[in-house]
């Protein structure tokens, strides 16, 4: 059939023209088994399909009032497309379905318009070849207009495979002297070319890298075609857990590369069935119980060459598990425990199954990396606790676990449904209730990261998701996707209508909806995208717009970050405000992280706290939380979860700039003053009158009086600790740090439980953009302070290794994540390694054993060491009473019930003198030295750079002094 009656076909009301791959799968036959949607099933089989062209058949399908339909093909003898044990959802017009793959297009086109208004379809013709090699797009569309014509309807015309890293297209111009041109991958993902559309001459031009070369050789021409097979892939196996298989495998080889693999499973009731995936890790889930199944693997490239089959791995299923049991927290005092901090979906990758690179995965620059924004996973990271084991660590924070949705929303902090695990971070056998399992039995905490200020620019699912953004025309149907009954959004599932995973056709209409709440919803603005399309009003998150209903979000954008609109104001484009004074919206999120303490974290890292007022937090947040963990687990565990909040106060001054309702220790207090019922009210009435720094009430919880502990006084304290911002930003000295800190540890209820670090997946000391690089010396250095004064030493992952030490933290999808401090981490830890206890590393093999050889390392975990074997460097108070030296104070803690009596002195770097200490013999817990005290004085030398003595005071029966721990290494000796 000519191809253009099949686009006739495919253009009419009611009916979808699908073409089907055919080279990489060999079947006698093919049929196309399908239901419209919401309608019946063909009957198994389905329909016979005919041949359209060179490897590829197609059906054309009536589909009457339905918007597209669900599909699967298969051989007609049981073997079946397995599309990862999902059917096809497919749309109307023309859809090709290749290696797994959906787009839009006719692959046998050779002009998809003859005659554009130019010409008759004879005469001058031009054949484009374009390089595929940064783009990386399984599919390539040619979408033109002969100059002076009309353009080809979007997305263009399917280009067919040259050779390897190129694609061409041959198309008619009639009289015209040239053609524009765009160039797409059939799902909306465009060659945006800086703006601007491609000028292209007759004969014969190149496209690659924006680049045009025209009257170009042919830069296929002397490529021999590819007509040799992949290698076999070796060394597959398959595990069995419950319902679900992992299958693995070595990579093939090729002499032009390999481009994907088919998996074809065998075994069960359900027939043969085949996948293809680009990766070496196969999972699959749902499948039938106590049944044997076996996996070949054969490799493909570029031109549809097939390996041989692998060897076949067999695996028996079991049963169908139940819901996992939660786990309790491990409780304790979390002072005991320092804090390893990752970004999970940067850490380390266990399942390439999950990876996802998003909208921007080709604009950023991760696609020429191969390298997705979400890589890292919660399998990735349990196989690396033995590592975060070996540095010392007993807590993990890790960033926001719950379905995320932006176009760039690795991180965790643009939460769209807060009651479902994000799928990109999960796997089979290793679900965030795993994750939290395997830590526990390590002995290990985890810290959840969670954001109770905004959710992101599509709402929060369960609460409110905005109706439309805007218009759905005729100039931007081909952009946005159509909207799909029954189709739901979890960040993991690709949409086979559009090959997204990034759906947003749930967003956009043809029509205003009814309950509209945007104001001139529709009305065209004098604003153009950067392809020139008419912007329309609501076609963007706009808080002033009523987009959002101001019940639920705060209706307005922060002007003064200092100011009272700070709580009550969108930060972000991309961050709607939740109203957290409306009670739907509190319920709404205190259910929500109610399901995670349930599960068992061990504490909460509250994001932008500061953006919720404090009275808030006291009446609602933070009783909530203590309730829902004693309900659970008890009263104990209540008072052991760790709550620690980010409140950016990101200047030097004690008090940022003056306003206390916009300082970190503000939070750690009650209230004092009582305000009205109302929440919105009362947080209004706290920022008029509790705004006064020299208002704000005084603690002596972290200081020594004299040489004693004392029991802290927490009767008035919130229940949320903090991070500590002013130490946090001036870290770029370490005795900047420690002068800083001290200065505002009385306004703190209780500064011992202050999470402190250098720099963060945010900043760098001083609101540095950058990771810190201030060498390897001063790092040594920062980490000795961090271990031995007071508060809760926390290291961004791989700061051990100086990883990216210079690098910009974060640019957005500007530049590729490999380039910034956000980078993949797991090339650095890759191989084995097994933890015989904190700081110990019983064996190690690969990239992570040299990674552990680290002169960073050593300090780290003998610096876990010295801090676990010295009560008073967990959880003393402490004083620099009598005590002479940069970096330098002495720190005891006491506890009766358990007979605990620790007292040592400290200096970093620097030599110091004490006076007035209890007399006695010390023992430094770094060199072994022995001194004995009779007049309350003693002298220490100066160590280095990086060094520290810690001499404890030898009190047996109650805290003996450890002597020496552990061995010397670069910086302690």
């Amino acid at each position: 059939m000519p191809s253009a009656a099949a686009a006739q076909a495919a253009a009419a009301d009611g009916t979808a023209t699908v073409f089907y791959y055919t080279k990489t799968r060999n079947w006698t036959a093919y049929n196309l088994h399908w239901a419209p949607d919401g309608g019946s099933w063909t009957a198994v089989p389905g329909t016979g399909m005919e041949a359209a062209c060179t490897d590829w058949v197609k059906r054309t399908v009536s589909l009457g009032s339905a918007a597209g339909l669900q599909a699967t093909f298969n051989n007609g003898q049981g073997t079946w497309d397995n599309n990862g044990g999902k059917n096809y959802a497919l749309g109307t017009g023309l859809i090709t379905v290749k290696d797994g793959v959906v787009a839009h297009s006719d692959p046998c086109t050779t002009d998809p318009d003859p005659d554009p208004g130019t010409g008759t379809g004879t005469g001058a013709s031009a054949t484009v070849y374009y390089s595929t090699t940064t783009v990386g797009w399984p599919t390539v569309n040619l979408h033109w207009a002969p100059t002076g014509g009309s353009w080809t309807t979007a997305p263009g015309a399917g280009m067919d495979p040259a050779c390897t890293g190129w694609v061409k297209k041959t198309v008619a111009l009639g009289s015209a002297a040239g053609l524009a041109a765009t160039f797409n991958n059939g799902n909306g993902t465009w060659d945006n070319n800086n703006g601007r559309n491609y000028a292209l001459g007759t004969g014969l031009s190149t496209v690659k890298d924006t680049k045009v070369t025209a009257n170009a050789a042919d830069p296929c021409a002397s490529v021999v075609p590819d007509t040799t097979a992949p290698t076999a892939p070796t060394r597959v196996l398959a595990s069995a857990a419950d319902v679900s298989v992992v299958v693995t495998w070595e990579a093939a080889t090729d002499d032009r590369g390999v481009t994907g693999y088919q998996v074809t499973r065998t075994g069960g009731t359900k027939g043969t069935a085949v996948t293809h995936t680009t990766s070496t890790v196969l999972t699959e889930s749902g499948l039938e119980e106590r049944t044997a199944y076996t996996y070949a693997v054969r490799a493909v490239d570029a031109a549809g060459n097939l390996s041989p089959a692998s060897a076949g791995a067999a695996a028996t299923t079991g049963t169908r598990p139940p819901a996992p049991a939660g786990s309790a927290p491990l409780g304790g005092d979390p002072r005991k425990d320092p804090i390893y901090f990752v970004l999970t979906a940067r850490f380390n990758d266990g399942d390439a199954a999950n990876n996802r690179g998003g909208s921007q995965h080709v604009k950023s620059g991760n696609a020429a990396n191969g390298d997705p924004m979400f890589r890292g996973d919660f399998k990735g990271l349990v196989e690396k606790l033995d590592y975060v084991k070996a540095l010392g660590f007993s807590a993990i924070w890790i960033t926001p676990v719950v379905l995320n949705r932006s176009d760039y929303d690795y991180h965790g902090y643009h939460g769209y449904d807060f009651y479902k695990v994000d799928p990109r971070l999960e796997s089979a056998g290793a679900s965030y209730q795993d994750l939290i399992n395997a830590a526990h039995a390590k002995g290990v905490k985890i810290y959840q990261d969670v954001v109770y200020n905004h959710s992101s620019r599509w709402g929060a699912k369960g609460l409110f998701t905005p109706t439309v953004y805007g218009v759905r025309d005729a100039q931007w149907s081909w952009f946005y996707d159509e909207k799909q009954t029954g189709f739901e959004y979890d960040g993991l599932t690709v949409d086979p209508k559009s090959g997204k995973s990034y759906y947003n056709g749930d967003l956009w209409s043809t029509a205003e909806p009814v309950g509209n709440t945007c104001v001139n919803w529709g009305a065209a603005t004098q604003y153009k995208s950067a392809a020139g399309y008419t912007i329309y009003n609501c076609q963007w998150p706009n808080p002033t717009s009523g987009m959002f209903p101001k019940a639920l979000f705060h209706p307005c954008w922060i002007g003064n970050w200092e100011g009272e609109d700070a709580r009550s104001c969108w930060i972000h484009e991309d961050l709607a405000d939740f109203n957290t004074e409306n009670p739907a919206v509190q319920n709404y999120l205190i259910g929500a992280y109610d399901k995670y303490i349930d599960m068992g974290v061990d504490g909460f890292r509250v994001d932008t706290a500061v953006h919720i007022p404090r009275v808030t937090w006291n009446r609602r947040f933070l009783p909530a939380i203590q309730s829902r963990v004693a309900q659970q687990f008890g009263a104990q565990k209540a008072k052991d979860f760790f709550v620690f909040g980010e409140v950016g106060s990101f200047v030097n001054d004690k008090w940022n700039r003056g306003s206390a309702n916009q300082s970190a220790q503000y939070y750690t207090w009650k209230e004092s003053a009582a305000y009205s019922a109302d929440d919105a009210t009362a947080a209004v009435q706290q920022y008029s009158t509790d705004n006064d720094p020299a208002k704000q009430p005084t603690s002596n919880n972290a200081f020594l009086s004299g040489n004693l502990y004392h029991a802290p006084d927490h009767a008035m304290s919130s229940g949320m600790n903090v991070i500590d911002m002013r130490m946090h930003m001036n870290f770029g000295d370490a005795n900047n740090a420690f002068q800083n800190g001290k200065d505002s540890d009385d306004s703190y209820n209780d500064a011992t439980y202050n999470v402190v670090y250098v720099d963060s997946h945010d900043f760098g000391p001083g609101k540095s953009s950058t990771r810190y690089a201030g060498g390897t010396d001063a790092w040594a250095e920062n980490m000795a302070l961090m271990w031995t004064f007071r508060g809760i030493p926390t290291l961004y992952y791989g700061s051990e290794t100086e990883f990216q030490s210079g690098r910009q933290i974060d640019c957005g999808p500007t530049c590729p994540l490999a380039t910034t401090g956000r980078a993949y981490y797991g090339d650095k830890i890759a191989g084995s390694v097994t933890a015989s206890g904190f700081s110990k590393v019983a064996s190690a093999t690969g990239a992570v054993a040299a990674t552990l050889e680290s002169p960073l390392v050593k300090h780290l975990q003998r610096l876990n060491e010295i801090r676990r074997a010295v009560p008073a460097l967990q959880s003393g108070q402490y004083s620099t009473e009598g005590v002479s030296g940069g970096m330098a104070f002495k720190r005891r803690y006491t506890d009766a019930s358990t007979g605990t009596d620790s007292f040592a002195v400290v200096t970093v770097t620097g030599g110091a003198s004490y006076t007035g200490i209890p007399n006695g013999t010390y023992k430094d817990t770094v060199t072994g030295d022995v001194r004995t005290v009779t007049d309350g004085s003693l002298s220490v030398a100066a160590p280095g750079k990086g060094n520290l003595r810690v001499y404890v005071l030898d009190l047996p029966g109650a805290g003996a002094a450890p002597g020496k721990v552990g061995a010397a290494g670069p910086y302690l000796k």
